[in-house]
């Protein structure tokens, strides 16, 4: 079957035509056009805040925190990386979805606005959120936080980051993760090009196409020769170990281009001893939980199982 022959109903809005394609001449529309449909910082339900990036620079955080917090209770604490292949987005584009998350898991979110490709290539991004992470560990006590339960959480190329963001966690050996929750992650600069590992013509014909994929791998890498270490932190699908990785949650649609790499990486990641829950959703291209649906629905109530284990358990 053709891949719109598998698109579940509820996304057949994604069949509209005419999308532009994405190069260095077109992305600052793309970005104005995007941008418009969030929040403004002053309009959010997270707290903005301020610290110091990589190189002096100053770095955002937007804070959601649960109403009534109890004295004495040490909180979860979820670090958030957006999505927008590594060229746009902001964390105020999941404002609602964080706040009410917050809420429901009694969690602390730090999500982080990190500095975007291709302005700031690699490793710029990466960097910035082990910047967050290293200022969460920081202010675990005014935070009044819980070390033992921070997760990483991320939607697309936030969910690539995220990943990269525990390989390079694990490999300094300073700060402990208890978990990864990764949404349609964004990890293998060969999808939607001639050197990817698997070639599926149901994928990336809906939604996120390859030539956009390959435009925005493009910017975050800039032409940089990256040693074994690197590419694996670069490109997280391309990590020779996987060993001693937090135990993963993964999500991705049937449709999506991402679907060979995330569910390769899966399989890796449990050859390596980790454990994984991986879910497909049949008939969903990338960014299916951005519109209401059964699919929808289903993956909003994974996400949030899986992270009220992790919070349990760890």
């Amino acid at each position: 079957m053709k891949a719109h022959e598998l698109l579940d109903p509820d996304f057949k809005s994604f069949l509209t035509p005419g999308a532009e394609a994405w190069t260095l001449e077109t992305l600052p529309a793309i970005r104005e056009r995007v941008h418009a449909t969030y929040k403004s910082p002053e309009q959010a339900r997270g707290e903005s805040l301020w610290i110091k990036a990589h190189g002096g620079e100053d770095l955002r955080l937007c804070l959601y925190r649960p109403a009534g917090a109890v004295l004495g209770v040490h909180f979860p604490v979820i670090l958030y990386l957006h999505g927008g292949g590594f060229v746009l987005g902001c964390p105020e584009m999941a404002d609602d979805y964080l706040a009410d998350l917050a809420e429901a898991l009694q969690a602390i979110i730090v999500a982080v606005d990190y500095r975007l490709a291709p302005e700031h290539p690699f490793p710029i991004p990466l960097e910035d959120c082990y910047t967050t992470l290293a200022w969460v560990f920081a202010h675990q006590q005014s935070l009044n936080i819980d070390a033992d339960k921070v997760i990483l959480m991320g939607h697309s190329a936030g969910a690539g980051l995220a990943a990269a963001l525990a390989m390079v966690a694990r490999d300094r050996g300073e700060f402990p993760i208890a978990s990864q929750v990764l949404i349609y992650p964004m990890l293998d600069d060969r999808s939607g090009s001639p050197a990817a590992s698997q070639q599926n013509d149901t994928t990336g014909v809906i939604g996120w196409p390859a030539q956009a994929n390959q435009f925005c791998w493009q910017c975050l890498r800039a032409d940089q020769a990256l040693d074994d270490q690197q590419i694996g932190w670069f490109s997280p699908a391309l990590q020779d170990d996987l060993r001693d990785l937090p135990p993963t949650f993964l999500a991705v649609g049937a449709l999506d281009l991402f679907l060979e790499e995330d569910v390769a990486f899966a399989l890796r990641l449990s050859r390596a001893g980790v454990a994984v829950e991986l879910h497909v959703y049949p008939g969903a291209p990338h960014m299916f939980d951005q519109y209401p649906g059964c699919v929808t629905d289903q993956s909003a109530l994974d996400v949030l199982r899986s992270l009220r284990r992790s919070i349990a358990s760890a």
